[in-house]
């Protein structure tokens, strides 16, 4: 056997070739969205978020806003570069400690290039130093910050997180958060979860909360302004932090009057969807024009218009009702945004029924009732609205009749265990209006694919004997012309919440 000569060049290679490993082949960049059918650009590809650590400078008398983003998360494929979804500017990057390429691309891309790729399931430490202007910025045309006369709001739905902080903005990818935010001395930020510190130093005040259950992007909320706030605790033991704007005006005593009921109305809505899920409570009124309310995780956001006509409670009930339905069970994708708010408005007509208001099958007749079969209200699908119908009247109202038909065919034992069971299933996860549709299913032992499709999927009025098949109250051909509909008493305030996320 004669040795065979190797030219030190080749053997170089070889060693190069050897070090690197087999999944090098498929080393490239996440993907600049999720692929929501609904948003196909919203949220990330190639890792998965853990938690946020935000600590955060605000200037309200000129709405500027810097801040220091701490993004830990695990590498879902091998990843030669990723995307946040982010508006503000951005001075620095540092992937695992080490300063990383960036540029903005698109709407509202962040691209990242660390130094070095990612393996697959590696944990990365994403730093990003940013400033700027959030009601500067807009996005496809809208902004979802909220200049106030006092300071400045983020909330808005489905988008939110893009004006005040870098994410993997979908529902599918929840984390933990630390909110650290220092304004001026009689300036208050509030957040969601629990108040941990607030510390004043050199004409700043320093608010720091914390969630440490698991949260959706679009859930997470910052509102600096001059707020008076209000402390408490629930039945059950969970402490309430309720703020409300200085400047309310003559809404302020209605709002009050509403929010404050809110470990009540917690309490309350934890006899049909189980223990409340999470381990703070409370609500929000900035000094906004804005004319919706949202389920930002554990402290919703109200506008004062929602209580203009005088106390409201409905509207709580609603936004209560999300953080079962929508905070703690959270979309699968927007598609399936029957879950959250059909479910939401059921829980204000069993509010209205407990309050003598009129009961749920008294709104579910009126609903039925109100639209002729030629009312487009009955083209819009609640289970697949499409993004330009996502938050549209029948995702809440027929989505309810849904919902009221569903128990009439299942029978309350099984209704209320589906209402109840399903929070558990899915708690802190994600899941489809089919998720619900089995659940229901294997709870009740019934069949339910046809009725699903009757009051979710079909674009028409369900007809006269689906309806009466639901138990609701149909007037005979004869009678139709002259019946008009009951309006409940307690419909005017349920319908005040119909404005509940702003249309972009």
């Amino acid at each position: 056997m004669h040795p065979r000569l190797i030219a030190p060049g080749a053997l170089a290679a070889a060693s190069v070739l050897l070090a690197i490993p087999a999944s090098a082949a498929s080393v490239g960049p996440g993907a600049p969205g999720v692929g929501d059918p609904y948003y196909p650009a919203y949220g990330n590809g190639g890792y998965d978020v853990s938690h946020y650590d935000l600590r955060l400078k605000y200037q309200p008398a000129t709405d500027e806003l810097e801040g220091t983003a701490t993004i830990l998360a695990r590498t879902t494929q091998d990843l030669s570069r990723f995307d946040l979804d982010f508006l503000l500017d951005v001075d620095e990057v540092r992937v695992n400690g080490v300063k990383a390429a960036f540029a903005s691309s698109g709407e509202h891309e962040l691209e990242i290039t660390p130094k070095t790729p990612l393996a697959k399931g590696t944990a990365v430490t994403v730093v990003v130093r940013y400033h700027g202007v959030p009601s500067s910025k807009q996005a496809y045309g809208f902004t979802s910050w909220h200049r106030t006369p006092d300071g400045g709001v983020g909330a808005n739905e489905p988008e939110a997180a893009w004006w005040w902080f870098p994410s993997n903005d979908h529902p599918s990818d929840k984390a933990t958060y630390d909110v650290s935010v220092q304004v001026p001395d009689g300036t208050q930020a509030i957040s969601n979860g629990t108040l941990q510190s607030a510390v004043s130093r050199l004409g700043w005040t320093r608010y720091s909360w914390r969630s440490d259950k698991p949260q959706a992007t679009y859930l997470a909320t910052l509102a600096v302004g001059r707020f008076d706030l209000t402390t408490g605790t629930t039945e059950s033991g969970i402490p309430v932090v309720n703020a409300y704007s200085k400047d309310l005006g003559a809404n302020a005593g209605a709002a009050r009057a509403s929010v404050e009921r809110t470990g009540e109305i917690a309490d309350w809505l934890s006899e049909y969807f189980g223990p409340y899920p999470f381990n703070a409570l409370g609500g929000y009124v900035p000094n906004t024009n804005t004319g919706y309310a949202l389920e930002t995780q554990t402290r919703p956001f109200y506008s004062p218009r929602q209580f203009a006509n005088g106390s409201n409670t409905s509207v709580v009930v609603h936004e209560l009702a999300h953080q079962w339905y929508g905070d703690l069970v959270s979309v699968a994708g927007w598609k399936d945004i029957w879950i959250n708010e059909g479910f939401a408005r059921y829980a204000q007509w069993l509010w209205s029924e407990h309050e003598g208001e009129g009961t749920a099958k008294e709104l579910a007749d009126y609903v039925y009732a109100s639209h002729p079969a030629d009312d487009p209200f009955w083209k819009v699908a609640p289970g697949d609205p499409g993004p330009e119908n996502q938050f549209h009247l029948a995702v809440y109202d027929r989505g309810a009749l849904a919902l009221q038909a569903l128990r009439d065919e299942i029978g309350d034992d099984a209704f209320f265990a589906v209402l109840k069971g399903w929070p558990q299933r899915y708690a802190h996860g994600n899941a489809s209006v089919e998720d619900f549709r089995r659940y229901a299913e294997e709870v009740s032992g019934a069949a339910l694919g046809a009725l699903f499709d009757t009051w979710l999927f079909q674009p028409s009025k369900p007809t006269v004997a689906a309806a009466r098949a639901a138990s609701l109250t149909v007037p005979s051909a004869a009678s139709a012309a002259s019946a008009a509909a009951v309006e409940p008493r307690s419909w005017r305030k349920i319908a005040a919440t119909n404005g509940v996320h702003d249309t972009h």
